[in-house]
């Protein structure tokens, strides 16, 4: 049950070869269940690869590897939520006094957008103020990141699998930017090395069977794409077998 690897648009060889090696390295480590591109449950995250190790009268293992070519991809998705989110209160508190300030020096600034004036909006950037200026510019800077750039941080926080590995080449490696909780596959000379071990994380049994669905799916799609099954073809057997009668439905 192991997708084959194909670039997608917009992915590079680079990075279709990082997922190639993270499906090797997972199914010789036991994870017979494999897949690309997987949207995982509880978020709204795709894993570049997915993959599940069932174990006899245990629960199985999940495991999630996020392969990252390039440093800026790397940092783009690494933030820590918690210190985010206090950058953004402190910048926040900042804007509130300085625009409190700003009232005082100009009290002309109302817009006038509103039939009662003690609830018009002010028009601080009329006044150019480059300070004022620049703190939007961090608040939209912080807000983005915190919204947009903690994938890593969120994966763990939905305890999405038990264990999380972030592949990447030998040149990108700093075992400072590894993020808390996740293993470090180091790619060189086409292999993948242990670099740092991942922290295991407890799941739901019923998460365990909502990731092995997503592997499977997401495995049959990729299927489907290599023996040119479309949709199309999908609903038209639906319909001949609804005609014929032996259409089996579990509802």
């Amino acid at each position: 049950m192991v997708a084959g690897v194909t670039s997608h648009r917009g992915e590079t060889t680079r990075h279709a070869e990082l997922k190639r090696l993270a499906l090797l390295w997972a199914q010789a480590h036991g994870f017979s269940a494999c897949a690309v591109e997987v949207t995982l449950p509880k978020c709204r995250y795709r894993a570049d690869v997915a993959a599940y190790r069932w174990q006899r009268k245990q629960t199985g293992l999940a495991a999630i590897f996020e392969c990252k070519q390039a440093l800026c991809d790397l940092r783009r998705d690494n933030c820590d939520s918690a210190a985010a989110r206090r950058r953004l209160d402190a910048i926040c508190k900042r804007r509130q006094t300085l625009e409190s300030r700003l009232r005082g020096h100009y009290p002309n600034l109302r817009n006038g957008d509103s039939l009662f004036p003690e609830f018009d909006s002010e028009n601080f950037t009329a006044i150019g103020h480059r300070g004022y200026a620049r703190l939007l510019r961090d608040l939209q800077s912080s807000q983005n990141r915190l919204y947009d750039c903690t994938k890593f941080d969120k994966l763990i926080r939905y305890r999405c699998a038990n264990l999380f590995f972030l592949v990447l080449p030998e040149q990108l490696f700093r075992d400072p930017e590894v993020p808390v909780g996740w293993g470090a596959l180091v790619e060189s000379n086409g292999a993948l090395t242990l670099r740092r071990r991942p922290i295991w994380h407890e799941t739901h049994e019923e998460n365990d069977v909502r990731f092995l669905y997503r592997v499977a799916a997401a495995a049959t799609r990729v299927l489907n794409r290599q023996l040119e099954i479309e949709s199309d073809a999908i609903a038209a057997e639906q319909s001949r077998s609804i005609a014929r009668g032996d259409f089996y439905s579990l509802d």
